[in-house]
C-alpha cells in the first residue's frame, strides 16, 4: 500500500491548532475569572456584612433621633459634596470668585463630578428630585468604592503576608471605625480605592495604569499627592536597579509623569472659574483654619488638656473631636512602628503612602488624627492583622466592630464628632 505523502501530517495542523485556541482561550479567561472571584469573595461577604452593619445603626439612629437615613450619611462634608454635584441647584456647584470662607471651593471636583454622572439615572428612575438622586449616588458611589478598596487590600495583604493574613486583614479594614466614610457622601470611597490600585500597579510594573489611577485620585482630594511621590519613589528604584538603558526601566517614567495631570487639572480649573489656581488652598486656609503645622499634636494636646482642666467648669462638654484625634496619633504611632518592623515584608510603595499620609495628618491643624484620616494610611490599620492571630484576633475584630458602630452612630447625627 502507497503510503501517505509526508506534507499530509502538517497539512492538517494549522487547521486543528488555531480551532483549539478559539476554544481554549474562552475557557482560560473564563477559569481566570472564575479565580478572581474565589479570592475576592471573602473581601466581599466581610465588606457587605461590615455595611449591612452601619446601614442597621443609620436605622435605628434615625428611628430614635427622628433623622432621616440619607440624611444622616450626608453629613458633615457630605453636605458640601452634595452641594458640589447639585449644579444646577440655587445654591450648587462652585462660587465664580474666592471667598475668604468656609464654600464649595474647599473641595475637589472628581468625587462630586462622578457622584452627578451617578445621580441622572437615579433620578429617571426614581423621580425624586436633584437633591434626593445626588445624595443616594453620593452613597452608591462610596459604597461601590469601598467594595473595590476591600478587593485590592485583600490582594495587597496577601501578596506581602500570605492569604491567610490578607484574609485577616480585609475584615480589619472592613471593620475599623474609619470605614464608615464608605457609607457616607465622602470623597474617600473613590480616592482610597484609586490609590490602593495604583500602588497594585505599580507592584505589578503596570506604570500606564498607575499614573493614570494616580491622576485621577490627585483630582479627588488634596492628601492623594502623595502618590506622585509614589510613582516617582518606585520608578527610581527601577532606574537604579536595572539602569537607564534598560526598556523597561525608562517605562516607568510614565507613571509619575502621568500622576500629577489630575492635581494641574484642579489647578487649571480653578484658575479658570474663579480667576486663580489656589482656590481651594484660601477656602480651606481661611473657611476652615486648615494649615500645616510641626506642633499640631502638641496645640491638640492641650486644647484637650484645657478642656478637661478642673480649674474651670464652663464647658459643658468634651469636644470628642480632640479625644478621638489624641487617640488616633497614639494609635498610628504604634502602628507605624509595627509596619516599620516588617518593612522588608511591604511594598516600597506602600511605605512611602504610608508615611506620607501620616505626615499629612500629624502636620494637619485643624483635622487630627481621626478615623477617616488613619484608615487611608491603610496599610498602617491592616497591619495589626499580621501581629494578631488565633484567639485574639476574634477580640480584635469585636472592638473595631463596637467601635466602628458607635463612631458611627455619633458621626451621623452629632456636630461633635467628625468621621
Amino acid at each position: 500500500m502507497e503510503s501517505a505523502p509526508e506534507s499530509a501530517e502538517p497539512l492538517a495542523g494549522p487547521v486543528v491548532a488555531p480551532r483549539a485556541r478559539r476554544v481554549a482561550a474562552p475557557r482560560a479567561r473564563a477559569r481566570g475569572r472564575a479565580l478572581a472571584l474565589d479570592g475576592a469573595r471573602f473581601a466581599i461577604l466581610v465588606y457587605l456584612g461590615s455595611r449591612a452593619l452601619l446601614l442597621a445603626v443609620a436605622i435605628i439612629n434615625g428611628a430614635l433621633r427622628h433623622h432621616a437615613v440619607l440624611s444622616e450619611l450626608s453629613n458633615w462634608d457630605g453636605m458640601w459634596y452634595r452641594s458640589i454635584a447639585n449644579f444646577g441647584g440655587a445654591h450648587g456647584g462652585y462660587p465664580t470668585h474666592v471667598l475668604h470662607a468656609q464654600s464649595n471651593l474647599g473641595f475637589f471636583p472628581l468625587y462630586p463630578l462622578v457622584v452627578w454622572v451617578v445621580s441622572q439615572p437615579v433620578r429617571w428612575l426614581t423621580g425624586h428630585g436633584a437633591i434626593y438622586a445626588v445624595t443616594v449616588a453620593g452613597v452608591v458611589v462610596s459604597t461601590i468604592g469601598g467594595l473595590v478598596a476591600a478587593v485590592l487590600v485583600q490582594r495587597l495583604a496577601s501578596g506581602w503576608w500570605g492569604e491567610q493574613t490578607g484574609r485577616r486583614a480585609t475584615a480589619v479594614f472592613c471593620l475599623f471605625p474609619g470605614s464608615v466614610v464608605f457609607s457616607m457622601v465622602y470623597a474617600e470611597g473613590l480616592m482610597i480605592p484609586l490609590a490602593a490600585g495604583c500602588i497594585l500597579a505599580l507592584q505589578r510594573k503596570r506604570w500606564w495604569i498607575a499614573g493614570a489611577l494616580a491622576a485621577l485620585a490627585t483630582a479627588t482630594e488634596p492628601e492623594a499627592v502623595i502618590l506622585i511621590l509614589v510613582c516617582a519613589t518606585s520608578a527610581a528604584l527601577k532606574l537604579r536597579r536595572r539602569g537607564w538603558r534598560d526598556r523597561e526601566a525608562r517605562r516607568s517614567l510614565v507613571a509619575p509623569a502621568l500622576s500629577p495631570i489630575g492635581l494641574i487639572g484642579v489647578g487649571a480649573f480653578f484658575w479658570a472659574w474663579t480667576g486663580t489656581p489656589f482656590a481651594n488652598l484660601i477656602a480651606q486656609h481661611y473657611g476652615w483654619k486648615e494649615r500645616t503645622d510641626l506642633l499640631a499634636l502638641v496645640h491638640l494636646t492641650t486644647r484637650l488638656a484645657h478642656q478637661i482642666s478642673f480649674t474651670h467648669f464652663n464647658h459643658p462638654t468634651i469636644n470628642l473631636n480632640l479625644v478621638i484625634g489624641v487617640l488616633g496619633a497614639i494609635f498610628l504611632l504604634v502602628a507605624l512602628v509595627l509596619l516599620i518592623r516588617v518593612r522588608r515584608t511591604v511594598s516600597i510603595e506602600a511605605l512611602v503612602w504610608t508615611l506620607g499620609i501620616s505626615l499629612i495628618t500629624v502636620t494637619a491643624e485643624y483635622t487630627p488624627p481621626n478615623p477617616r484620616l488613619l484608615i487611608t494610611a491603610f496599610p498602617a490599620v491592616i497591619v495589626l492583622a499580621y501581629y494578631v492571630r488565633r484567639r485574639g484576633f476574634p477580640v480584635l475584630l469585636a472592638v473595631n466592630g463596637v467601635l466602628l458602630a458607635g463612631l458611627s452612630a455619633l458621626t451621623f447625627v452629632s456636630v461633635t464628632l467628625r468621621p
